[in-house]
């Protein structure tokens, strides 16, 4: 029993959708692609872990039917969108592309949407030669598409992969040697290019579709292995002959598979869960996921939170104790320790002139400063304030 591959698939799905929005900004086909297939890969996985995690009972042919053909074009699409952009990254690291026009982008789109997506539909549909029956169902891994294991197959579904993959490491060698001689000039270049790439995005593209080659022609040299010890390889006689009883389903319970053939299938499984975290690691961490996770935070403080920019700049600003406390003098009895007081309030200084009635003995009361026309009255409120030796602070924000 392996319970743990249907929450490592789903949440290797979930990781790839987070590097997606910059990509997605950026129009970079390729990298788009190899965020689609990896993803549509680990749902595949998760599903089928969950559905045949103990059982092979054919419950959705359907869903079989389809998802057998997509891990067929996976095998394609994986190796095809690295060379693409292993291309791409040592063209313009050479001198060759000294400025990029938007033809020459729309021409590089187009070609990278055929490789990616094009060229992997194309060998789906050619797998039909050479598929013997319509698919097997392996216990705890699901739906699994099968192949008539015989020369014609080696040239529709194994060797495409493997020179794929060959031919991308090249492209990666190359873009690393125009580097490492442009290295002190680098930058420069990618400005004079119109590039959207800059040294470290161009870095993280070439170390992982590197890695990704490396490992992508690893598994798909393990899996023509796997396959030969196997499963012995049969002459290619007649179409009919092939395809014959072609509705048939194969089911394969643990307790009856031999251990080397469930090893064979726990290896390829991981396949696709490193492909992805080999993804997710080199772009999940730079400096455009960290101002992707800004935003979001962004969004979520503003349209979830219903906060703005004016409320969180307040709040910061704020004042630990917002009210002073309201301080009174009674005449025998002491001020509070725990009170502050405001100073004596003085008089503003008018350039018109004015009666200030002043007291040696207090300060100066707010009510005695008025100005000239009213001094009647201000005499009035001087002698009725005179017994009042009260004094009041308020409150300050």
């Amino acid at each position: 029993m392996h319970p743990e591959f249907a929450p490592i698939a789903f949440i290797s799905a979930i990781s790839v959708l987070i590097v997606v929005p910059w990509h997605w900004r950026a129009r970079n086909v390729a990298t788009m692609a190899l965020a689609f297939w990896l993803f549509i890969s680990n749902i595949i996985y998760g599903v089928d872990a969950s559905i045949w995690g103990n059982n092979v009972e054919v419950a959705i042919p359907v869903w079989c039917d389809i998802t057998s053909k997509l891990i067929i074009g996976t095998n394609f699409a994986l190796p095809s969108a690295c060379l693409c952009i292993c291309i791409h990254l040592e063209q313009v690291a050479s001198v060759r592309l000294a400025r990029s026009t938007m033809s020459d982008k729309r021409r590089r789109q187009i070609f990278e949407a055929f490789m990616c997506f094009g060229l992997p539909i194309f060998f789906m549909g050619l797998h039909f030669i050479v598929q013997g029956h319509r698919f097997d169902i392996i216990e705890e891994y699901g739906c699994r598409p099968t192949t008539y294991f015989s020369i014609p197959s080696l040239f529709i579904v194994w060797l495409p992969p493997l020179l794929v993959s060959i031919v991308a490491l090249v492209f990666a060698g190359l873009a690393l040697r125009h580097f490492m001689f442009r290295r002190i000039s680098f930058a420069a270049h990618l400005s004079a290019s119109q590039s959207a790439l800059t040294t470290s995005r161009y870095l993280r593209l070439m170390l992982m579709a590197a890695l990704q080659m490396v490992w992508s022609l690893t598994i798909t040299a393990y899996a023509l292995w796997f396959t030969i010890i196997a499963v012995p390889l049969r002459p290619w006689t007649t179409w009919a002959d092939v395809h014959s009883d072609f509705s048939r389903i194969d089911q394969y319970p643990s307790l009856f598979t031999p251990q080397v053939i469930l090893t064979g299938y726990y290896v390829l499984w991981w396949m696709v869960p490193v492909s992805t975290l080999i993804f997710v690691a080199f772009f999940a961490f730079g400096r455009d996921a960290i101002d992707e996770y800004k935003k979001c935070f962004t969004w979520l403080r503003v349209k979830v939170l219903r906060q703005t920019q004016e409320s969180k700049n307040t709040l910061k600003g704020m004042p630990k104790s917002r009210f002073l406390p309201i301080s009174v003098s009674v005449p025998g009895k002491p001020p509070s320790s725990n009170t502050s007081t405001l100073p004596p309030y003085t008089c503003p200084t008018s350039p018109s002139p004015s009666i200030c009635k002043h007291d040696s003995d207090r300060s100066i009361d707010s009510h005695s400063c008025i100005s000239q026309p009213y001094s009647a009255i201000s005499s009035t409120f001087s002698d009725a304030t005179q017994s009042h030796t009260s004094s009041t602070t308020y409150p300050t924000s």
